[in-house]
């Protein structure tokens, strides 16, 4: 159930205590746990990469970008999640209510155009493969996500200006900005966040894949040299690890908006708690699973852990003191 803050009371139980139940329990240990995993697996992923001695590519400052979203999730917003699954309440008041929502409106869409650019990125490595290191430079790279987190910001603050009310996303435990009041806006962001990234991620990765296909059939003698630039970038890993990527967060957050979609069109909110408490946080556990993909699917990434991890050894036994 989602409801507008009135008051900032604590559900307490007749004899004027707070009502402490195993449920609730669980609820709250879930997502602390998820909390914790949130934050130690993006701290790693963005340590891994700023101390790795390889040399920077494009792929690396969108996996920090990304990185960086799920990391501020994991430290500013899921941790507001963790008494409000006790006391079934949000205590923090109408302020902190809407930043909470801004932020994770903000967040949802850096990552969303953190995705096109990533689909973007793989399309010019197979479309232009001679010309793509010109085209996709640090410096350039480094532009594009600063655009991407300027814009995003500016996007989504309208409701930060007290034009739009929180509320109290009761399953899920957290608040949220009412876009439902809003509905010129909503249409806006919907047009202008979400349907440019799914038709560019969409047109990339059918592209990607039929390029893919083509290349297992003979190729001309003139086609040579652009196909052997294009084998080698249609071998690179960074192609398969961008599609799982954004399948995993599709795969993620796709119940959830479903669940939502099918409450507005039935017109009726659908009493299930625990439905709605699992399929949120799954999709909040999408900032989980990405850190674990850079790991399993990208040898650079692997290569930079095992630096890194090697380099903290050596400090330790050099110094062991170091972590006290």
């Amino acid at each position: 159930m989602i409801g507008h803050l009135e008051n900032d009371a604590v559900t307490l139980s007749s004899s004027g205590e707070l009502q402490i139940t195993a449920d609730r329990i669980v609820e709250a240990v879930v997502i602390l746990m998820i909390c914790l995993t949130i934050i130690g697996t993006n701290v790693l992923a963005i340590a891994t990469i700023l101390t790795s001695p390889v040399q920077k590519e494009a792929m690396d400052y969108y996996i920090l970008s990304v990185a960086t979203a799920d990391l501020m999730c994991g430290v500013v917003i899921v941790p507001l999640s963790v008494y409000p699954a006790v006391s079934r309440h949000w205590m923090y008041g109408h302020l902190l209510c809407r930043i909470s929502g801004y932020l994770e409106l903000t967040l949802w869409s850096v990552s969303v155009y953190t995705f096109m650019w990533v689909a973007v990125d793989r399309y010019l490595a197979i479309r232009k493969p001679l010309r793509y290191d010109t085209i996709q430079t640090p410096t350039r790279c480094q532009c594009w996500m600063v655009f991407t987190w300027v814009t995003s910001m500016f996007l989504c603050c309208p409701p930060l200006l007290g034009l739009s009310k929180g509320v109290y996303y009761e399953d899920g435990f957290v608040c949220m900005l009412d876009l439902g009041g809003m509905l010129p806006y909503s249409a806006t962001l919907l047009v202008l966040i979400l349907a440019p990234a799914v038709i560019t991620i969409v047109y990339s990765f059918f592209y990607i894949f039929s390029t893919m296909h083509k290349m297992r059939q003979c190729m001309t003698k003139e086609e040579k040299e652009y196909a052997t630039a294009m084998s080698e970038n249609l071998s690179n890993p960074d192609h398969m690890m961008a599609f799982v990527l954004i399948l995993v967060f599709t795969i993620s957050w796709g119940p959830w908006f479903s669940l939502l979609i099918y409450e507005q069109l039935m017109g009726h909110h659908i009493g299930v708690h625990s439905l709605h408490f699992c399929l949120f946080w799954l999709g909040i556990s999408d900032s989980i699973w990405k850190p674990v993909i850079y790991i399993l699917m990208s040898p650079k990434i692997r290569y930079g852990l095992k630096i890194l991890c090697r380099s903290l050894s050596c400090r330790w036994k050099g110094n062991p003191e170091f972590f006290i």
